[in-house]
């Protein structure tokens, strides 16, 4: 039944509403991921990407570490050595398409989440893709939010925990000899030391954990370059050519090349998942695009320089044979691969990294748990004690289970998600170009930091009490105002 349902989602329908939103959205944006790019930096550079409002808000770079060590776990590691060992080389390129196109997807739906997001009485947000379709598409499609709800708590709290777990569990036990059963104890115990402080506790830990964790790999993928830095052209060209069939032997063909790069792009960097916009919503920011430049950089760094990473040091290696005749797979081709370039311990580094990746991966996931269950109650605390304390019991049962089993639960529960998130945003995607508009028009205008007027787009039922603006900000939208209506007078002259 799982492989059913997998093969009608991944090889067919998610494909297509994947390509129709993330190139559909790049073109109509004008390439919003390229042109802003640099404004990416200039974001997180800005003091403002680290202030919180009065009621303690996630600042937006912590919103963005939060949805980094999200996206940056065990898909960077073990996910893409299977997609090399099952779909060849070829499947890194696709990975790559995903990627770039995934920004444009990302950057509209954590827009819409921002745009979207609704101010509760203690003065915290909440949001998410619940909220973009109830509030957003209507009373009519409140159905379609709950089962979104569902899906995520399916999705995040339940199937990703536990293969984040069984990818930690597993390479703990290759690097160290350490039981999986053990290891499951103990990271079910830090895990609930953790929850059970609330998603500020789990921002605190990411904010310093993930640095330090992106730096340490990239700075040992750097020295492998350096070593075989002669052969990155030769490794590069094996990937493209392998994209379009054009090396034989690899892998399963360009079928599987394709099928395996766009399953494990977006198992990796989420985009179209909507799990990202959870975070993205309860962002303090003065537009709601300006998260969403954000939350496309942080796609940019999983797929382009995580996961890239990890392949060229699988494709560097001697370990990797294009023919598939080594019977080395998962995350223990990721450690051999680079225990073959700097020796033995690489295959402690990777499981030190992997297990950090899946720390913070699995506090991620059940922030997403908590917040699809807050979108059916938000009192009952029982409700979520108990969440909280089948995390901890999920964590020790997936260190223990198949990997198989794992994938392919998490394969079909992460594409029914994609479904409803993508057919949700290809119905706001208008609305997504409008405020897109407004931030690009501020920006012509000369305003340096654009301000989002909630007022202007009450017709879009946005909850102008999650919009609060100061004086100085009021006055700098009149003076916007008054110009675009000079402009407007002017054109139709």
């Amino acid at each position: 039944m799982l492989d059913v349902l997998n093969d009608l989602l991944w090889g067919k329908i998610l494909i297509a509403l994947l390509i129709t939103v993330g190139v559909g959205f790049t073109v109509a944006s004008r390439f919003v991921q390229f042109r802003y790019f640099g404004r990416m930096f200039r974001i997180l550079g800005a003091s403002q990407a680290f202030q919180r409002d009065k009621h303690g808000h996630l600042s937006s770079f912590q919103a963005l570490v939060l949805s980094v060590a999200g996206r940056v776990g065990g898909g960077n590691i073990a996910g893409v050595a299977v997609a090399i060992t099952l779909g060849g080389p070829g499947a890194v390129f696709w990975m790559w398409v995903v990627g770039l196109m995934g920004m444009a997807t990302s950057f509209l739906e954590c827009t819409l989440a921002q745009t979207y997001k609704q101010a509760e009485p203690d003065g915290t947000y909440r949001g998410g893709p619940a909220h973009y379709i109830a509030r957003g598409l209507g009373k009519n499609w409140k159905w379609m939010a709950g089962l979104y709800s569902a899906l995520l708590l399916l999705t995040f709290g339940f199937g990703f925990t536990a293969l984040q777990s069984y990818a930690v569990a597993t390479s703990v036990g290759d690097a160290f000899g350490v039981p999986v059963y053990y290891s499951g104890i103990a990271l079910a115990l830090i895990v609930g030391m953790i929850i059970f402080g609330g998603v500020k506790r789990i921002a605190r830990v990411a904010e310093v954990l993930v640095p330090i964790m992106a730096v340490g790999y990239l700075f040992l993928t750097a020295v492998v370059l350096a070593l075989h830095a002669e052969r990155l052209p030769d490794v590069i060209m094996l990937i493209v050519n392998s994209a379009f069939g054009l090396e034989p032997a690899v892998g399963g063909g360009i079928g599987a090349a394709i099928l395996m790069g766009v399953k494990r792009g977006l198992f990796s960097n989420e985009a179209g998942l909507g799990s990202a916009p959870n975070v993205a919503a309860v962002a303090y920011v003065p537009h709601p695009a300006n998260q969403g430049v954000v939350q496309a950089f942080s796609v940019f760094i999983d797929t382009m320089i995580i996961c890239s990473s990890t392949a060229f040091i699988i494709l560097l290696s001697g370990i990797y044979d294009p023919a598939g005749a080594s019977d080395v797979g998962g995350v223990a081709l990721t450690q051999a691969a680079l225990a073959d370039h700097i020796g033995d311990w690489g295959r402690s580094f990777v499981s030190v990294a992997l297990v950090l990746f899946g720390f913070s991966t699995i506090l991620y996931n059940y922030y997403l748990g908590e917040n699809s269950l807050n979108y059916f109650s938000t009192e009952n605390q029982n409700l979520f004690n108990g969440f909280r304390v089948a995390i901890i019991c999920l964590v020790c049962w997936g260190a223990t289970t198949d990997l198989g089993t794992v994938f392919g639960f998490a394969d079909v529960t992460m594409g029914l998600l994609a479904l409803v998130n993508l057919v949700a945003l290809i119905a706001l995607f208008k609305k997504g170009l409008r405020i897109l508009k407004d931030f690009d028009g501020q920006i012509a205008a000369g305003i340096k930091q654009p301000i989002f007027d909630a007022k202007r787009f009450s017709d879009m039922n946005v909850d102008e009490a999650a919009w609060d603006l100061e004086p100085e900000d009021i006055q700098r939208l009149k003076e916007y105002s008054d110009k675009s209506a000079t402009s407007g007078k002017q054109a139709q002259a």
